[in-house]
Protein backbone atom coordinates (compact mmCIF):
# COMPACT_ATOMS: atom_id res chain seq x y z
CA UNK A 1 0.00 0.00 0.00
CA UNK A 2 1.24 3.48 -0.87
CA UNK A 3 0.31 6.62 1.07
CA UNK A 4 1.34 10.08 -0.16
CA UNK A 5 1.67 12.84 2.42
CA UNK A 6 1.28 16.37 1.06
CA UNK A 7 2.88 19.11 3.16
CA UNK A 8 0.90 22.20 2.18
CA UNK A 9 3.14 24.94 3.57
CA UNK A 10 5.21 27.10 1.18
CA UNK A 11 7.73 27.80 3.92
CA UNK A 12 11.10 26.11 4.12
CA UNK A 13 11.58 24.83 6.76
CA UNK A 14 8.06 24.56 8.16
CA UNK A 15 6.15 22.99 11.01
CA UNK A 16 3.92 21.28 8.41
CA UNK A 17 6.91 19.48 6.95
CA UNK A 18 7.97 18.45 10.46
CA UNK A 19 4.53 16.88 10.88
CA UNK A 20 4.73 15.24 7.44
CA UNK A 21 8.05 13.58 8.26
CA UNK A 22 6.75 12.39 11.63
CA UNK A 23 3.65 10.89 10.01
CA UNK A 24 5.72 9.21 7.31
CA UNK A 25 7.98 7.62 9.89
CA UNK A 26 5.01 6.52 12.01
CA UNK A 27 3.30 4.89 9.03
CA UNK A 28 6.35 2.86 8.11
CA UNK A 29 7.21 1.86 11.69
CA UNK A 30 3.68 0.84 12.68
CA UNK A 31 2.50 -0.62 9.35
CA UNK A 32 5.05 -2.80 7.57
CA UNK A 33 2.84 -3.05 4.49
CA UNK A 34 2.78 0.72 3.89
CA UNK A 35 5.22 2.68 1.74
CA UNK A 36 4.96 6.41 2.42
CA UNK A 37 6.08 9.34 0.30
CA UNK A 38 6.28 13.00 1.36
CA UNK A 39 5.60 15.72 -1.19
CA UNK A 40 6.21 19.23 0.07
CA UNK A 41 5.10 22.55 -1.38
CA UNK A 42 8.02 24.32 0.30
CA UNK A 43 9.18 27.18 -1.92
CA UNK A 44 5.95 26.62 -3.91
CA UNK A 45 7.45 24.59 -6.79
CA UNK A 46 4.11 24.18 -8.63
CA UNK A 47 3.18 27.09 -10.90
CA UNK A 48 -0.28 28.59 -10.68
CA UNK A 49 -2.96 26.88 -12.74
CA UNK A 50 -3.70 28.36 -16.15
CA UNK A 51 -5.93 27.16 -18.97
CA UNK A 52 -3.09 25.68 -21.04
CA UNK A 53 -3.17 22.71 -18.67
CA UNK A 54 -6.39 21.77 -20.51
CA UNK A 55 -4.79 22.32 -23.93
CA UNK A 56 -2.34 19.41 -23.93
CA UNK A 57 0.58 21.70 -23.10
CA UNK A 58 3.91 19.87 -23.35
CA UNK A 59 5.37 22.09 -20.63
CA UNK A 60 2.62 21.12 -18.19
CA UNK A 61 2.96 17.45 -19.12
CA UNK A 62 6.66 17.38 -18.37
CA UNK A 63 6.30 19.36 -15.15
CA UNK A 64 3.47 17.30 -13.69
CA UNK A 65 4.20 13.82 -15.04
CA UNK A 66 6.34 12.52 -12.11
CA UNK A 67 3.92 13.77 -9.48
CA UNK A 68 0.88 12.52 -11.43
CA UNK A 69 2.41 9.06 -11.47
CA UNK A 70 3.11 9.21 -7.73
CA UNK A 71 -0.44 10.30 -6.94
CA UNK A 72 -1.98 7.77 -9.34
CA UNK A 73 -0.12 4.92 -7.66
CA UNK A 74 -1.17 6.05 -4.17
CA UNK A 75 -3.91 4.26 -2.25
CA UNK A 76 -4.52 7.12 0.17
CA UNK A 77 -3.35 10.56 1.21
CA UNK A 78 -2.54 12.71 4.20
CA UNK A 79 -3.20 16.38 3.43
CA UNK A 80 -1.39 18.72 5.84
CA UNK A 81 -2.35 22.39 5.96
CA UNK A 82 -1.14 25.19 8.19
CA UNK A 83 -3.64 27.89 9.05
CA UNK A 84 -2.58 31.15 7.43
CA UNK A 85 -4.89 34.07 8.21
CA UNK A 86 -7.63 31.54 8.88
CA UNK A 87 -7.15 29.96 5.46
CA UNK A 88 -5.55 27.11 3.54
CA UNK A 89 -2.33 28.34 1.83
CA UNK A 90 -2.71 29.34 -1.82
CA UNK A 91 -0.21 26.73 -2.99
CA UNK A 92 -2.25 23.90 -1.49
CA UNK A 93 -5.47 25.18 -3.07
CA UNK A 94 -3.58 25.38 -6.37
CA UNK A 95 -2.51 21.74 -5.91
CA UNK A 96 -6.15 20.68 -6.04
CA UNK A 97 -6.64 22.60 -9.30
CA UNK A 98 -3.74 20.80 -10.98
CA UNK A 99 -4.69 17.19 -10.24
CA UNK A 100 -7.93 15.44 -11.00
CA UNK A 101 -10.10 12.37 -10.51
CA UNK A 102 -7.59 10.11 -12.24
CA UNK A 103 -4.93 10.86 -9.62
CA UNK A 104 -7.01 11.53 -6.49
CA UNK A 105 -10.47 10.21 -7.25
CA UNK A 106 -12.23 7.87 -4.80
CA UNK A 107 -9.16 7.57 -2.60
CA UNK A 108 -9.27 8.33 1.13
CA UNK A 109 -7.48 11.29 2.66
CA UNK A 110 -6.82 12.31 6.25
CA UNK A 111 -6.87 16.06 6.87
CA UNK A 112 -4.19 17.33 9.27
CA UNK A 113 -4.08 21.01 10.17
CA UNK A 114 -1.32 22.85 11.97
CA UNK A 115 -1.53 25.91 14.20
CA UNK A 116 1.04 27.77 16.29
CA UNK A 117 -1.68 28.63 18.80
CA UNK A 118 -5.22 27.33 19.39
CA UNK A 119 -6.44 27.56 15.78
CA UNK A 120 -6.52 25.02 12.98
CA UNK A 121 -10.26 24.49 12.54
CA UNK A 122 -10.81 26.83 9.58
CA UNK A 123 -8.58 24.91 7.13
CA UNK A 124 -10.45 21.71 7.98
CA UNK A 125 -13.75 23.35 7.05
CA UNK A 126 -12.28 24.92 3.90
CA UNK A 127 -10.77 21.68 2.61
CA UNK A 128 -13.97 19.73 3.27
CA UNK A 129 -16.05 22.42 1.56
CA UNK A 130 -14.14 23.32 -1.57
CA UNK A 131 -11.23 21.04 -2.48
CA UNK A 132 -12.86 17.73 -3.43
CA UNK A 133 -15.67 18.38 -5.93
CA UNK A 134 -14.06 17.58 -9.28
CA UNK A 135 -11.11 15.47 -8.18
CA UNK A 136 -13.34 13.28 -5.95
CA UNK A 137 -10.81 12.87 -3.15
CA UNK A 138 -12.60 11.23 -0.21
CA UNK A 139 -11.88 12.89 3.12
CA UNK A 140 -12.44 10.42 5.94
CA UNK A 141 -14.53 11.46 8.97
CA UNK A 142 -11.49 11.55 11.24
CA UNK A 143 -9.17 14.59 11.22
CA UNK A 144 -6.24 15.94 13.20
CA UNK A 145 -5.94 19.53 14.44
CA UNK A 146 -2.42 19.94 15.82
CA UNK A 147 -2.37 23.01 18.04
CA UNK A 148 0.63 24.74 19.66
CA UNK A 149 2.69 22.87 17.12
CA UNK A 150 6.07 24.17 18.27
CA UNK A 151 5.67 22.18 21.50
CA UNK A 152 4.90 18.75 20.02
CA UNK A 153 6.49 16.18 17.68
CA UNK A 154 9.99 17.62 18.02
CA UNK A 155 12.95 15.25 17.76
CA UNK A 156 14.46 16.84 20.86
CA UNK A 157 12.11 15.65 23.60
CA UNK A 158 13.07 18.57 25.85
CA UNK A 159 11.34 20.88 23.35
CA UNK A 160 8.01 19.08 23.78
CA UNK A 161 5.14 19.57 26.19
CA UNK A 162 5.05 15.98 27.54
CA UNK A 163 1.29 15.70 28.03
CA UNK A 164 0.35 17.28 24.69
CA UNK A 165 3.06 15.41 22.79
CA UNK A 166 1.95 12.06 24.20
CA UNK A 167 -1.71 12.76 23.44
CA UNK A 168 -1.14 13.87 19.85
CA UNK A 169 1.22 10.99 19.07
CA UNK A 170 -1.39 8.50 20.27
CA UNK A 171 -4.12 10.27 18.31
CA UNK A 172 -1.99 10.35 15.16
CA UNK A 173 -1.33 6.61 15.35
CA UNK A 174 -5.03 5.85 15.79
CA UNK A 175 -6.04 8.15 12.93
CA UNK A 176 -3.50 6.59 10.59
CA UNK A 177 -4.99 3.20 11.37
CA UNK A 178 -8.39 4.57 10.33
CA UNK A 179 -6.87 5.89 7.09
CA UNK A 180 -5.33 2.48 6.37
CA UNK A 181 -8.72 0.83 6.85
CA UNK A 182 -10.36 3.21 4.40
CA UNK A 183 -7.50 2.72 1.94
CA UNK A 184 -8.07 -1.04 1.97
CA UNK A 185 -11.84 -0.65 1.58
CA UNK A 186 -11.82 1.95 -1.18
CA UNK A 187 -9.23 0.05 -3.19
CA UNK A 188 -11.75 -2.79 -3.45
CA UNK A 189 -14.48 -0.32 -4.34
CA UNK A 190 -12.41 1.21 -7.17
CA UNK A 191 -11.67 -2.24 -8.57
CA UNK A 192 -15.36 -3.20 -8.66
CA UNK A 193 -17.13 0.04 -9.53
CA UNK A 194 -17.28 2.26 -12.60
CA UNK A 195 -15.75 5.30 -10.97
CA UNK A 196 -14.89 7.26 -14.13
CA UNK A 197 -17.58 8.39 -16.54
CA UNK A 198 -16.76 10.92 -19.27
CA UNK A 199 -20.31 12.31 -19.30
CA UNK A 200 -20.11 13.01 -15.57
CA UNK A 201 -16.47 14.04 -15.39
CA UNK A 202 -17.09 16.86 -12.92
CA UNK A 203 -18.96 16.89 -9.65
CA UNK A 204 -22.25 18.74 -9.31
Amino acid sequence: MKITIVSGSHRNPSQSEKVALYISKTLEVEHDDIESHVYTLADNPLPLWDQTIWEDSEEWKQRLAPLKQQLSESDGFVIISPEWHGQVPAGLKNFFLLFNRFELGHKPALIVTVSSADGGAYPVAELRMSSYKNNRICYIPEQLVLRNIESILNENESDNNPDADSYFKERISWSLGILKGYSDALKTMRENTQIHHDKFGNGM
